[in-house]
């Protein structure tokens, strides 16, 4: 990691597609057949790469792949937007980390959230004598409260409280110049101010029609112009969005993201 420095970082959207991801199964459309790489999508993920170590965003189903794909060899941390299953669902993928690290990994995330994890992954935190520690992640929970900014690896980040649909509240992350909104159908007044100023918007937007829990293309669009960043990329796509055609019709500073695509952010 020596290219970067203490204020500058790498973000890569390791996955940009919606929870089922593209191609989606059984599907054949255009977009689900197509042969052009950006259009394969893989559920939602981030990966912010520091001099100090990676932290991701959310560990979706895809996790391993993802990793091996971007030649990432270690995590040394996660925060999480929120609890569903194709944000969270990757999370064994880790098990192996603790023993580069020399410790559990640490997981930051809102009570609802730990809660969830408790849960799916009970064998994890459940004390057997016979159980071998490579069976099992072993994790941390560090609480993210959704008005105070925390810190990971010495970076700040800042929750910006999203709703996904009418009664779900998820989060976002403002890190530096770059903020990070996926899952989102609505950002209440609040947390639009938190979002002034920024270079980089990543944001959802799932499909052209209207959605009750994600943006639409045209909604994300409407917010990017809000917001003013200097660019924004969509994200949490799904096939009804082929990647050429849709990005030609954009304005070069609001354009889909895509698998792989790499970031450069400044911290402060």
């Amino acid at each position: 990691m020596s290219e970067l420095g203490p204020n500058n970082a790498e973000v890569i959207l390791l996955g940009t597609g919606t929870s089922v991801g593209v191609p989606a199964l059984g599907c054949d459309c255009d977009v689900c057949l197509s042969t052009n790489p950006k259009n394969n999508r893989t559920r939602c993920s981030v990966a912010i790469r520091l001099d100090q170590g990676t932290i991701l965003i959310d560990t979706a189903p895809d996790m391993r792949f993802q990793l091996l794909r971007e030649n990432i060899p270690l995590i040394h941390a996660v925060v999480y937007t929120h609890e569903h299953a194709d944000h969270l669902f990757g999370l064994d993928d880790l098990r192996l980390f603790p023993f580069r690290l020399g410790s559990p990994v640490p997981l930051y995330c809102e009570s609802n959230v730990e809660a969830r994890i408790r849960k799916s992954y009970d064998y994890a935190f459940i004390e057997r004598k016979e159980t071998h520690p490579g069976s099992k992640p072993q994790l941390e929970f560090e609480t993210i409260n959704e008005s105070e900014p925390f810190t990971v690896l010495n970076v700040e980040f800042e929750p910006i409280r999203l709703l996904h649909g009418p009664h779900f509240k998820v989060l976002g992350f403002r890190i530096g110049n770059f903020a990070y909104c996926t899952d989102t159908n609505e950002i209440p007044p609040k947390s639009l101010e938190k979002l002034v100023g920024l270079d980089t918007l990543v944001i959802d937007a799932l499909r052209r029609k209207p959605h009750p829990t994600h943006f639409s293309l045209d909604q994300a669009c409407d917010i990017a112009c809000q917001i003013k960043p200097r660019q924004t990329y969509l994200t949490h796509i799904c096939h009804d969005l082929e990647h050429e055609a849709t990005n030609s019709a954009l304005p070069p500073n609001i354009q889909l993201a895509h698998d792989g695509l790499r970031l450069k952010i400044r911290l402060s």
